[in-house]
């Protein structure tokens, strides 16, 4: 891409961390989408990628586009969260710069089929809870797990929202404050055995509790990383026989689904799993049929 390209997507990505609170993991796929769609351009066209240029690309442009990435195996979906990264910066190329990128904007994604969460049963993320413990090799360690894994299922945390808890978010509170995708804040209430899995780590821990600090840490005593704990959940689910779906964020889903299925409140669980959208709370949650009825009626009572 020319220069002009570069600094006006190194703008748009500073523009949606500051303003809009994208994550640095959104800001980095955001980058790699862009930097691929100009990257093709620019060796379909025959020249270098400019911002005037963005507004040349045709109809026919897009075609080729999406055909080689679907060529390169990428999913339905990937290509569906690529096209949108890649139409949000030309939408703000056209406020700031005065572009015109029709055949852009005009592109349609590639249709997918939304999968459905596979919530566990109560008993299953019981056992898999307490069957993570024995999977490390150090005591500390054990706990660590076991205490991350209570936070996903007891307080319906995202994994990177534990992982993102510092030494000054303990001891634990009763009512916690997270800031989550978009950097929405919610209150989330912490169950006794949440707080106490987090106690017992840390009384077992070798590294001191600091403040600004990570409150998990690796063995070395860096952060914890997102994929130490998805190791010891699948170590855990091979060892009960439990399906593939049985992962860390299947933990989320079914803290939610747990929730609706004893006489919560769907827009109250909306809250505390942080979501902008009622629809995706109702895509975390899994009942049956003759449950959602009860629902269904104990909220429009006939008369």
């Amino acid at each position: 891409m020319s220069e002009g390209a570069a600094a006006a997507l190194s703008r748009w990505l500073e523009e949606e961390r500051a303003l809009a609170g994208a994550s640095g993991h959104t800001i980095a796929a955001y980058r790699r989408d862009v930097s691929a769609f100009l990257g093709f351009m620019a060796l379909h066209r025959g020249g270098p990628m400019g911002v005037p240029a963005i507004a040349d690309v045709t109809i026919a442009d897009m075609r080729a586009f999406l055909a080689a990435e679907r060529g390169r195996g990428l999913s339905s979906r990937s290509l569906a969260r690529r096209l949108s990264a890649i139409k949000s910066f030309c939408r703000w190329l056209a406020e700031r710069e005065g572009v015109e990128p029709t055949a852009i904007l005009a592109a349609r994604a590639p249709k997918f089929r939304k999968t459905l969460p596979r919530p566990l049963s109560e008993e299953a993320a019981g056992q898999l809870i307490d069957t993570v413990e024995l999977q490390a090799r150090d005591c500390w360690q054990a706990a660590r797990d076991v205490a991350v894994v209570t936070l996903l299922y007891g307080c319906g945390l995202r994994i990177s929202e534990a992982l993102s808890l510092t030494g000054r978010d303990a001891p634990l509170p009763e009512v916690l404050r997270i800031f989550g995708k978009g950097g929405r804040e919610r209150l989330v209430p912490v169950l006794p055995a949440a707080r106490l899995a987090v106690q017992d780590y840390l009384s077992l821990s070798p590294w001191p509790k600091e403040g600004d600090g990570p409150l998990f840490r690796g063995a070395r005593g860096g952060p914890l990383s997102p994929r130490q704990v998805q190791k010891a959940t699948e170590a855990a689910r091979m060892q009960l026989g439990l399906p593939s779906s049985a992962t860390p964020h299947a933990l989320r889903h079914s803290f939610a689904t747990h929730l609706l299925a004893a006489g919560g409140d769907l827009r109250a669980i909306q809250e505390l799993l942080g979501h902008a959208s009622l629809s995706t709370t109702e895509g975390y949650t899994a009942v049956d049929e003759s449950r959602l009825m009860r629902i269904y009626e104990a909220a429009h009572p006939r008369a």
